[in-house]
């Protein structure tokens, strides 16, 4: 299946394009520094997959994203490939199949690649694509999430005993606030506010680095979620003011 790379930045062109030589389903058919010429790819090689910087020196490759319904003809999923976790949200917003944070790990690319690819093999055979990231297969009959803490190792948790997720900026990761633990456990760098808010009904965003468990929430005092015990001592989780309304829809309000 063809790729096709949109940079400015070559180094990051090389290094991905020297990873993808390891997967034998995928064939690098091109690479491009700019919006333009990015077009000029599109049009001519008709990808199954594109990896977009965002900050490209001729067009936002957010601005890009709106014109792929013109100018692909088959199917293209999108990664965004970028250093910037702010573009995170809007991406997906327009629909992008995945984001890859620069400098991107071993597991972070095959995670995607291999999600790509099943969910190809998925439409080639009428079966249905195998769930990856941090969501159980069954999310409605199954109240068990397994969460990874590297490479090989994980921890499966009940999902009514996680409090919250965090954004930690430093790190460039979610983490999890799991009753029981001292510690927040960190996720996968794939995990986005996307795929934490479609774990269960019970989460929420009240943040733009935080999404909640409702059933923790006790009340909300200038802008600070208060939270029932074991986390009653936690005074940092904020609503932010675009979230509030999302949060308060979720209860009968006297």
């Amino acid at each position: 299946m063809k790729v096709i790379i949109i940079d400015d930045d070559a180094r990051s062109i090389d290094i991905l394009a020297e990873r993808l030589k390891e997967y034998s389903g995928l064939k690098l058919a091109g690479t491009a520094s700019t919006g333009i010429k990015g077009i000029s790819l599109l049009i001519k090689e008709q990808p199954e997959l594109l990896f977009l910087d965002v900050e490209l020196p001729d067009m936002s490759g957010l601005d890009f994203l709106k014109e792929m319904d013109t100018i692909v003809k088959t199917p293209c999923r999108v990664v965004i490939y970028t250093a910037h976790t702010n573009y995170m949200l809007e991406a997906f917003r327009k629909k992008a199949f995945d984001f890859l944070l620069k400098p991107f790990s071993t597991e972070d690319l095959q995670q995607i690649v291999q999600r790509f690819l099943s969910e190809r093999e998925a439409e080639s055979t009428g079966m249905p694509a195998k769930k990856g990231g941090v969501q159980s297969n069954d999310v409605k009959n199954n109240d068990k999430l397994l969460l990874s803490v590297n490479g090989s190792d994980f921890r499966v948790v009940n999902k009514s005993d996680v409090a919250f997720f965090q954004y930690n900026s430093d790190m460039r990761v979610w983490e999890a606030l799991v009753a029981g633990y001292a510690e927040p456990m960190r996720l996968k760098r794939t995990a986005n506010n996307e795929s934490l808010l479609a774990i269960d009904p019970r989460f929420v965003q009240v943040h733009q680095s935080f999404i909640l468990n409702v059933n923790y929430l006790m009340e909300v005092n200038g802008n600070v979620c208060r939270l029932y015990p074991p986390f009653s001592h936690i005074d940092y989780v904020k609503v932010g003011r675009t979230f509030r309304k999302q949060l308060t829809e979720r209860f009968s309000v006297l």
